[in-house]
């Protein structure tokens, strides 16, 4: 074997121990252990179907040096069995470049409504629309987890669940696509408001975090939770509730902020809370140690500022642009309407591109 695929052994091995696992029913009586294995047993079998590809052209090949000394004929095919070899080897080294680990877990994702008043609402509005039409694309499951609705018929701002189901291999995984989307996606267009037909930009800012699975994985002391109790209320602020069901938590430590109203009782908010901030707090883990380490894979399109402009949304024009990428495309009606995949990719070979750049550094 190539020594550059040194690395593979211990994970053709790590592949064989999880099959034995997966096989053993006393593992799926845990849940959320045996959906982890599930997950890295189909993350390994990528590098072992690469792997077995990649040796089988390689071992070819060298069968065919080793004829083509005594019959020209076996020359003759040669160069394309090293093209072929090239190619599955360029394949399996990308497959060996460490993934996000958390490329499989599912997300919550938020939209706030910025600067521009109702307009702002009513896109923030459009913008879950396009992400709900984009998961019923991919098979996802959409779960609305709050929702603080405007005046017009918009969204101050709204958070949503959005998983796959069943396991499914990393680079399918909701996070491996929607991470790209936070920071602050720009519209411009005439609002229904206006009555001089006069174009205005507004804007929307989207937060996403990877869900946590286990509560275990994030340990919250509640000694380092402020946990306030109000009356939940509708658009405009009018009161829609007669008891205090609605929850706000503080994590002391971080300073992170969670509210949750749109449950009927206060537990139930308090444990949606929760969910919200395990996802937080995770994500900024994730963050600190990223920046500890210095990551040099660490995505250069997936920002870690929630302010900057990653996208424009021009009506108009019917344009739809991507700020990281230079991706730019002319039918912004589709890409509201759940065709996003395409501006998506776009940020996945972006980011790909610059780990193969920096793999190994």
């Amino acid at each position: 074997m190539s020594e550059s695929f040194a690395a593979v052994d211990p994970l053709l091995a790590e592949h064989d121990d999880l099959e034995a696992k997966l096989a053993d029913p006393a593992i799926h009586a845990d849940q959320n252990k045996a959906r982890s294995l599930g997950r890295r047993y189909a993350e390994l079998g990528q590098v072992v179907s690469a792997y077995r590809t990649w040796k089988s052209a390689a071992d070819d090949l060298e069968a065919a040096r080793e004829m083509a000394a005594e019959d020209a004929i076996f020359a003759e095919e040669i160069p394309a069995m090293e093209a072929h070899e090239a190619e599955t080897r360029e394949k399996l080294r990308r497959v060996l470049i460490p993934r996000d680990p958390d490329d499989a877990r599912d997300v919550i994702l938020e939209v706030k409504a910025g600067e521009g008043g109702a307009e702002s609402a009513l896109f923030a509005s459009d913008l879950l629309r396009m992400y709900t039409r984009y998961a019923e694309n991919k098979g996802w499951k959409v779960e609305i987890i709050e929702a603080n609705e405007s005046d017009l018929g918009g969204f101050k701002d709204v958070q949503v669940a959005i998983k796959a189901r069943g396991n499914v291999a990393p680079e399918d995984g909701v996070w491996a696509h929607l991470k790209y989307e936070g920071g602050v996606h720009r519209v411009q267009r005439v609002p229904v408001t206006e009555s001089q037909g006069r174009i205005h930009t507004s804007a929307a800012g989207v937060l996403v975090f990877p869900e946590v699975e286990d509560e275990g994985e994030i340990e919250i002391d509640q000694n380092d939770l402020r946990i306030d109790v109000y009356r939940s209320s509708g658009p405009g602020g009018q009161s829609v509730n007669t008891t205090d069901s609605a929850v706000r938590i503080t994590h002391i430590p971080t300073g992170i902020v969670v509210s949750m109203q749109n449950e009927k009782s206060q537990l139930q908010n308090r444990e949606q809370a929760l969910r919200v901030l395990r996802a937080r707090l995770l994500a900024a883990r994730a963050e600190e140690q990223a920046a500890a380490a210095q990551d040099m894979r660490r995505s250069q399109v997936r920002t870690m500022d929630r302010s900057e402009r990653i996208r424009t949304y021009n009506f108009p024009e019917n344009r739809i642009a991507d700020h990281r990428t230079g991706y730019k495309a002319y039918n912004l009606d589709q890409v509201l309407d759940g065709d996003l995949q395409p501006v998506i990719q776009s940020a996945i070979d972006s980011d790909e591109a610059h780990r193969l750049e920096h793999a190994g550094q």
